[in-house]
């Protein structure tokens, strides 16, 4: 009697511990900020930051479970990748709103690249580690993957920056997604003007010329692999100057 007594109880304990090793696993559906981003992120990419401030104990919220939910060895590369793309636009977002009003994110740090510039701000608490925005974009992103779209998801807050998308990356859907920002990005009149024997580009492609030549022949055949109109080769390339001014909704 006292074994059929004491069963339900270890079998309650292993669901228990089961569901407790579960949770430590658990991969990220960016519910939260999926929602955040289709309430306060227009149809063009603009942002509504003072939106964003009201809505600042959601924004937080979602920030601590990025925090308390770190990729682990038993997450999928998209997984990792939809993480750290929603890490770093969601930290900016709230780095903005602790400093708004503000004209621009580079008010907020130096001029020294890598050194005392805003991105280099360490104020990202993610497991037991602190990052910086550069930290996520060149030591992770760029680096774990090799991946020039990694230039079209992340958002810089700027007006020039590729458009902040309209919802959350997630792993099951983080390469279409990023398939579809870069042929939003390269397609976007207000960030290139392309014909087929003139183009006037965006700078990222003169500052990042290398990772898009590791993923394509030149930074033109990159282009076109995404461009409706295509530019033909051997046209030379101008840059667009970058306009760093905040990315708001009117």
């Amino acid at each position: 009697m006292f074994i059929l007594k004491i069963l339900p109880y270890f079998f309650l304990l292993s669901i228990s511990s089961a569901s407790f090793a579960q949770s430590k696993t658990t991969f990220h559906q960016h519910a939260k900020w999926d929602q955040l981003l289709k309430k306060h992120v227009d149809d063009k990419g603009f942002v509504d930051y003072k939106g964003f401030t009201k809505d600042s104990t959601e924004l937080n919220s979602y920030l601590k479970e990025l925090a308390d939910n770190h990729p682990n060895s038993k997450w999928t590369s998209g997984e990792k990748k939809a993480y750290w793309i929603n890490a770093y636009n969601a930290f900016t977002i709230q780095l903005m709103i602790r400093n708004y009003p503000l004209k621009s994110i580079q008010d907020l740090g130096g001029s020294i690249y890598r050194v005392n510039t805003t991105w280099d701000i360490k104020f990202i608490h993610l497991g037991d580690e602190t990052y910086d925005l550069n930290n996520i974009e060149h030591n992770i992103l760029r680096k774990d993957w090799d991946d020039a779209r990694v230039h079209a998801v992340v958002n810089c807050a700027s007006i020039s920056c590729p458009a902040l998308r309209k919802g959350a990356f997630t792993g099951d859907k983080v390469e279409q997604q990023m398939d579809e920002q870069m042929m939003r990005f390269i397609n976007d009149k207000t960030k290139n003007t392309i014909t087929e024997d003139k183009a006037e580009v965006s700078s990222l492609f003169k500052w990042f010329s290398g990772d898009f030549k590791d993923n394509a022949p030149s930074v033109i055949a990159y282009i076109n692999k995404y461009s409706k109109v295509k530019i033909k080769p051997g046209t030379e390339l101008t840059y667009k100057d970058y306009d760093w001014g905040l990315n708001e909704s009117k």
